[in-house]
């Protein structure tokens, strides 16, 4: 599927999580504020670059960009959020009224850790819940964010089983592109995270940790969410946790 296959999927439905679709292309998260909260975002993603690695910034009011110029960002995400006074009030497929609420709407473009997920499977590193055709596991973590303006909130993370002996090397690979959450930011022991129960993830599917694998987590776009949650804006617009903006951009452009 090429990307531009993918974002007509993302309009046709039904809408289902965008992991190994597009084999090669970056997937981005998505979070469109109303301008006077665009600068306290933008600080808020700039202090804390390993869960909100900023990839583009739309002008205020635009659905355009330039990493993938004939895409439209209010209908070619497979499911939206929609955000009042910090409450998810409705997930839909087509953004396209919602936006029209806010004609300024600034949209940040965020990394996200699909984008690396080709390469650990090119090395032989399985990635559960790619193989078992479910949304990745994502948890809440008890981690404070550096706080900005009127933006805070706790770290967000993304977890996948990887077996004992290959952590390292998929430390390593995912350490190659920094620009899409880079390297793990913890190794087992969810409870030092705050994470009680890894079956019960606060978004995406669960996905069991098998024999002989430790629980690996990487920073997650979806921290933008929860500063959502914690800071209250009056309006936002986000992808469903798992659901990402499929992009034009070659992996291999965020390869240090």
């Amino acid at each position: 599927m090429t990307p531009h296959q993918a974002r007509l999927a993302a309009r046709q439905g039904p809408a289902r999580p965008t992991s190994g679709q597009a084999p090669g292309f970056t997937q981005c998260n998505m979070i469109s504020l109303p301008r006077d909260w665009a600068w306290d975002f933008l600080l808020f993603a700039q202090r804390n670059p390993k869960p909100c690695p900023v990839l583009d910034v739309t002008d205020p009011g635009s659905h355009r960009t330039v990493m993938a110029p004939d895409a439209d960002l209010r209908t070619d995400i497979p499911l939206y959020r929609i955000w009042r006074d910090g409450v998810l009030t409705e997930e839909v497929t087509d953004a396209t009224t919602h936006w029209a609420e806010h004609p300024d709407l600034v949209t940040f473009l965020i990394g996200c850790s699909f984008t690396f997920e080709g390469a650990l499977m090119a090395a032989g590193i399985p990635v559960a819940h790619v193989d078992q055709g479910c949304n990745v596991p994502m948890f809440l973590t008890d981690r404070d964010c550096r706080p900005a303006g009127r933006m805070s909130g706790r770290l967000v993370v993304s977890m996948r089983p990887i077996p004992a002996d290959r952590v390292a090397e998929a430390a390593m690979i995912s350490g190659r592109t920094p620009a899409v959450h880079g390297a793990p930011v913890h190794v087992g022991a969810p409870e030092a995270l705050g994470i009680a129960d890894l079956q019960r993830p606060d978004f995406g599917d669960p996905v069991p940790v098998g024999p002989g694998q430790v629980p690996v987590f990487w920073a997650c776009g979806v921290t933008p969410q929860a500063a959502v949650m914690a800071s209250r804006p009056p309006f936002a617009i986000t992808h469903a946790p798992g659901h990402m903006f499929v992009t034009d951009v070659p992996e291999t452009r965020w390869q240090a």
